[in-house]
């Protein structure tokens, strides 16, 4: 398969639906593109109604383009990521992995537009992220949740309005960001930097102001990042989490045992912002994201240092730190079906606390002036149980 049969094939499906985000490349499967969470196979002429291994191959091999680390990678680890640029069309995060023997390609569509927050309508709170001096920054969720778009809202609003150095690390560089007020330097794992400790070691030679980390995916990362954040610099970075209390449990489990009472400490003075994402699915149409959003506090740091407790959970924390810009995913769900943009099926399947929100939905509809229940036509039979 040569590049042009590739640029052929992967042009052919981003045009075959609106929005794509992921295109899907899967042995015995047609080829197919995920749209609004749900995937579609493609139609070519002549039909390709399954990919055979032979073809998967090809086309792995071809946007792997002979790179001998991602082969090394591939045939060790059994998968590999890379990026794979289509002309000035559109530009991919590529994951390679083995299954059954087969060659599997998920390539995930980057945008190449760089959102600003009030394009994502972030809240408020946003702004003051943008004014932190030092310390950490984490945007959490799962795959696909949208953590890379809001930390390049993030740098965006630092680009537009301040004249700092800022290095980047990802894998691969996923938004091309503009030499603008800031000065970035974006590094790509791979081509630039061997592991993300090895390119934050080196980032702290290079007299940034913020130093954006794509993924903390093992324990040195984590140490090199307090470190930075600990000597004048502002870490972002992203993890594999659903909440803040997951995020604090994930970052100590990475430690030894009798490491974690100093690691909580450490992290109790550095943490400035947790903000952990989920993409609901939107009414008409497309999705929405509900954001769980924790600053720090007194009360934040105890918490951080000694563990969560009865009556010091971090979700008690942020609900009654609401007035500070800080929400729990609940209180994000609700205000979403306040504002009709989900429905109520979707706010119950999302949210953290069934009870809550649920008991916040019949107080929005008893507002709105909607019945609480789906049970009409009761009456009350005054001769129940009398006597004849």
């Amino acid at each position: 398969m040569t590049k042009a049969e590739l640029d052929y094939i992967l042009g052919t499906m981003l045009d075959s639906h609106k929005d794509v985000s992921d295109l899907n490349f899967t042995v015995e499967k047609p080829m197919q593109v995920e749209a609004y969470g749900e995937l579609s196979p493609v139609t070519f002429e002549p039909p390709i109604e399954r990919l055979t291994p032979f073809q998967s191959e090809m086309i792995a091999l071809e946007i792997l383009n002979r790179n001998r680390r991602l082969t090394d990678d591939l045939i060790i680890t059994g998968s590999c990521d890379c990026s794979y640029s289509l002309g000035h069309k559109a530009r991919f995060r590529v994951n390679v992995f083995t299954q059954r023997g087969h060659y599997t390609i998920i390539l995930r569509r980057l945008t190449t537009d760089i959102p600003t927050l009030a394009q994502l309508n972030m809240p408020p709170v946003f702004h003051k992220m943008t004014k932190e001096k030092t310390g950490l920054i984490l945007v959490t969720g799962a795959t696909g949740s949208g953590k890379s778009t809001t930390l390049a809202a993030l740098l965006n609003e630092l680009n537009e309005t301040k004249p700092i150095h800022i290095v980047t690390l990802e894998d691969p560089v996923e938004f091309v960001h503009p030499q603008r007020k800031a000065t970035f330097n974006q590094r790509e794992m791979g081509s630039d930097f061997s592991t993300f400790a090895a390119g934050l070691r080196a980032a702290l030679r290079q007299a940034p102001k913020v130093i954006l980390v794509g993924e903390m995916r093992d324990r040195e990362t984590v140490e090199i990042g307090l470190a930075a954040a600990e000597t004048g610099h502002v870490v972002m970075s992203t993890l594999h989490t659903i909440n803040a209390g997951q995020t604090i449990d994930r970052i100590v489990g990475m430690f030894h045992q009798e490491e974690h009472h100093q690691i909580r400490i450490r992290l109790a003075e550095t943490l400035r912002w947790v903000v952990s994402q989920r993409l609901l699915p939107k009414i008409g149409g497309g999705r929405v994201a509900a954001l769980e959003i924790m600053g720090n506090s007194l009360r934040v740091k105890d918490s951080v240092e000694h563990g969560e407790a009865e009556g010091k959970t971090f979700y008690e924390i942020i609900e009654a730190s609401a007035t500070f810009g800080w929400k729990t995913f609940d209180m994000a769900v609700l205000e979403l079906y306040d504002n009709s943009l989900v429905t109520e099926e979707t706010a119950l399947l999302y949210c953290s606390n069934k009870g809550v929100v649920s008991r916040g939905i019949d107080k929005i509809k008893k507002v709105k002036g909607q019945a609480t229940t789906n049970i009409d036509g009761l009456t009350l039979d005054l001769h129940y149980g009398k006597r004849k």
